[in-house]
């Protein structure tokens, strides 16, 4: 018996569309939220990712504010923009496309953000609220996730949960969310004696550990249900490239529901970023947090 797939392009857009019914209900009270996008360099992929955020955005009923600065920019050059944006009551949220070119701190970047345009989720303060169990702007990978595990279980609580990969932009925000779901909550990693042991007695899992196929189908537990955060680009037999997950595809036929790569995981990241763009603009304007 296969895994039920879960839709993220489905979800997602539904989201949206909440998302834009929103939008339109709040520009009835004149409020327009807005996204400023910094995007240095010119790296292709995130070049690409910028593009599909901003036409997200529009479509959204949003505005669109895209800042380009050139590789060679300086740290300074990157801080006096955030602050610039900091400033202007027409931007609800700030992202900054990492990563950065290795004369710019991300860190400082990060931190130079107000917290409550933080739409990445990634300022130190709104990782201490989530930490805490304190309402805040939520990293949108993470999020995502566990939107996309209660389609296929509306409670998570009480179950196993294993997080593979314990990064501050996936593994541990996505933790500290499933904790708040009231889930039983482990956290692994590369060095994790016995993963595949313990691997097998999770009911959720999610894989975020950034290494083609490297979770196996016997790893799985008959019926879990598996979140694979996995992005990667490998050769296949043709010589051409395709991507794939961090988990392997035969674990489609163990778990009971499985996000697909690509179309699980990766729209449903666009998706809670126009959400938290849209949280932000009425938690600045002391409006109530939007149902979505």
């Amino acid at each position: 018996m296969s895994a039920r797939i879960i839709d993220g392009k489905s979800i997602a857009a539904d989201l949206r569309a909440r998302v834009a019914a929103t939008v339109r209900v709040l520009d009835e009270q004149s409020v327009r939220p807005g996204l400023a996008v910094v995007l240095v360099g010119a790296d292709p992929a995130s070049e690409i990712y910028v593009r599909s955020k901003s036409r997200a955005v529009m479509e959204a009923g949003m505005r669109a504010f895209d800042h380009k600065l050139p590789a060679d920019a300086s740290e300074a050059d990157v801080l006096a923009l955030v602050r610039k944006l900091n400033q202007d009551a027409d931007v609800s949220g700030i992202l900054v496309q990492l990563p950065l070119p290795a004369q710019i701190d991300p860190h400082k970047v990060i931190e130079a953000i107000d917290p409550a345009k933080d739409v990445d989720g990634f300022h130190p303060l709104n990782a201490g609220r989530l930490a805490r169990g304190l309402p805040g702007l939520v990293p949108c990978t993470p999020l995502g996730c566990v939107i996309l595990a209660k389609t296929a279980r509306p409670s998570l609580a009480g179950l196993n949960a294993l997080v593979i990969g314990r990064s501050g932009i996936v593994g541990k925000p996505v933790a500290q969310l499933l904790l708040a779901e009231d889930a039983t909550v482990t956290i692994a990693h590369s060095r994790t004696a016995d993963l595949p042991a313990l691997t097998r007695q999770a009911d959720l899992l999610v894989a975020a550990i950034g290494r083609p196929n490297y979770v196996k189908a016997d790893w799985i537990k008959p019926g879990a249900i598996v979140i694979d955060v996995g992005i990667n680009r490998i050769a296949g037999a043709d010589g051409k490239s395709r991507v794939v997950g961090d988990v392997d595809a035969g674990a489609a036929a163990v778990a009971g529901a499985i996000t697909p790569v690509p179309g699980g995981v990766g729209p449903m990241t666009i998706a809670c970023l126009l959400a938290n763009t849209v949280r932000a603009a009425c938690a600045q304007r002391g409006l109530s947090a939007p149902a979505l």
